[in-house]
């Protein structure tokens, strides 16, 4: 039998069967375990929040009570995360032992580590972003010695760092201090499906009009609005496939998803004949877009910002662009269009068995 997998997200903000690209990823890691035989248990924050339940896992979630807390008292919001770590921990230990925990990580958790104080499982830290550095830029941190003395403790003391970028694979060592021999680079990865390009273009109403397709949230740093700047030059309609949406200019056809399931996504990308990362400049370096994947996967030409590791995420299967020259999108959009490459599915069994690899000998 393989070993067993405690797979554990603390984060309130990554329910387990939500919406967001964080929570599919924690899904594809779910199902990539089970394919592979390992044993599995699922501890998190939250099972769905109040934007429903989306997609399915193949064992039960299991969750702690969250701690109550008043409005009036937001500034302690790290205190309050890291009870609900320990309640979450009790949780875990509370079932059959396993025999490592993955944990997706989060600010104010060390999870992974109370499990492994009790069962001696090795903890596989799974790390997406720099989290203090995220909250501050994005939101608000407190108490900032107090979010990077958890941050310190949490990275240096896991057994194996899984980073998702080459960014984060220097900020671990050179800002944290996690010794290089317990990093290891593995990028995301996507469900391995084949979307049904002909039957949704005609469920879309499309026909030989090109399509210039955007997947994903739509923050203001993503740069989602260029898809309609590209649509409008080339005569082609933007497909929008994610929530908040930039409104739409006059002369440009769009079509606009809402949020879908990955299986969903999966047949509007091979619809699409260009995607799009439009990141501005002053997008973070060190994430791991889904989107590129998912559009190398369905043989769909990526175009890309040139930030972080989307050289390689992209390779010969679209081309990265300066952020800020429109010129060179256009120009790039003209090239592109009308052709489809070579799909390419880096599936998140893969990034299981790269993450594992090893680990036990």
């Amino acid at each position: 039998m393989k070993p067993s997998a405690l797979l554990a997200c603390a984060a309130l903000g990554v329910p387990a069967l939500g919406p967001s690209g964080a929570s599919a990823h924690l899904r594809g890691v779910a199902w990539a375990l089970h394919r592979r035989g390992h044993p599995l248990r699922v501890v998190a924050a939250r099972e769905a929040d109040h934007r429903g339940a989306w997609g399915a896992l193949p064992v039960a979630v299991e969750t702690a009570s969250i701690p109550g807390w008043p409005s009036w008292l937001g500034r302690y919001r790290e205190r309050r995360e890291a009870w609900l770590t320990a309640r979450l921990a009790d949780v875990a230990l509370r079932g059959p032992a396993p025999s490592f925990t993955w944990e997706r990580w989060s600010l104010f958790s060390d999870l992974g580590a109370r499990v492994r104080a009790k069962t001696g499982a090795p903890w596989v830290l799974e790390v997406n972003a720099p989290l203090a550095l995220e909250r501050a830029r994005f939101e608000t941190v407190y108490d900032p010695p107090y979010a990077e003395a958890w941050e310190r403790r949490a990275l240096t003391g896991a057994d194996r760092v899984l980073v998702v970028s080459s960014w984060l694979a220097r900020w671990v060592v050179t800002e944290r201090g996690v010794a290089p021999e317990r990093v290891r680079v593995v990028p995301n990865g996507v469900e391995a499906q084949v979307g049904d390009r002909a039957a949704t273009r005609a469920a879309l109403g499309l026909g030989d009009e090109p399509v210039v397709g955007f997947l994903g949230s739509m923050k203001p740093w993503h740069g989602a609005e260029r898809t309609y700047t590209l649509a409008k030059a080339l005569g082609a309609v933007a497909l929008m496939v994610g929530a908040n949406p930039p409104p739409p200019p006059d002369g440009v056809r769009v079509i606009l998803t809402g949020q879908v399931d990955e299986a969903k996504a999966a047949d509007l990308v091979a619809a699409m004949d260009l995607g799009l990362a439009p990141y501005g400049p002053d997008a973070p370096p060190w994430f791991c877009p889904l989107k590129l994947l998912a559009y190398r996967a369905q043989g769909t030409p990526a175009l890309a910002s040139d930030l972080g590791d989307a050289r390689a995420l992209v390779g010969e299967g679209g081309e990265v662009l300066p952020p800020g020259d429109d010129d060179a999108w256009v120009e790039a959009a003209r090239r592109w269009v009308g052709r489809r490459v070579t799909p390419r599915q880096r599936a998140w069994d893969d990034v299981v068995d790269e993450g594992l690899d090893g680990l036990f000998g």
